[in-house]
């Protein structure tokens, strides 16, 4: 488990809505038993498609030319934030301190995405003579990612 909040904290520091979409689709379809804790709200119908569309704006805006780096502080926050909660998430199998440990996985596996993630797409993107490029491989690893993750969580 530990691992799997790791990794979808990572997918958060990719991409910041990818990883409580996918683990909104988990918890609804009855994946994540999220049902009775804090993170309740993940498994109400609308929390998917919501989540959905606010991942699908932010592949979108994050191709547009004046979009704020991700290490700008909201930008950092909001992806901590988010690493925190998917990860809580996959921690809810178990009691409140695995929901914390996942909690903590998740937080730190969006420090490392954050940070490796803008790392690794400036040198693909230098590699491949352009942004777009990197960009899409980005989205690309962060939604198959954020599916393998929860289809493991099962």
């Amino acid at each position: 488990m530990f691992v799997l909040a790791l990794l979808i904290g990572i997918v958060a520091g990719l991409r910041t809505m990818t990883a409580p979409a996918a683990v909104a689709w988990a918890a609804y379809n009855g994946w994540l038993p999220v049902q009775g804790t804090l993170l309740g709200f993940l498994g109400h119908w609308i929390a998917p498609p919501l989540l959905t569309v606010l991942a699908a704006v932010e592949l979108v805006v994050d191709l547009l030319p004046g979009t704020p780096s991700r290490k700008a502080p909201t930008q950092f926050g909001a992806r901590i934030v988010s690493g925190g909660v998917a990860g809580a998430a996959l921690g809810a199998s178990g009691d409140a301190p695995l929901m914390l440990v996942g909690l903590v996985a998740g937080v730190i596996g969006a420090v490392l995405g954050t940070l490796g993630g803008a790392a690794a797409r400036s040198q693909i993107a230098a590699a491949l003579g352009g942004d777009l490029p990197a960009a899409l491989i980005e989205d690309f690893v962060a939604i198959v990612g954020a599916f393998v993750i929860v289809q493991l969580a099962r």
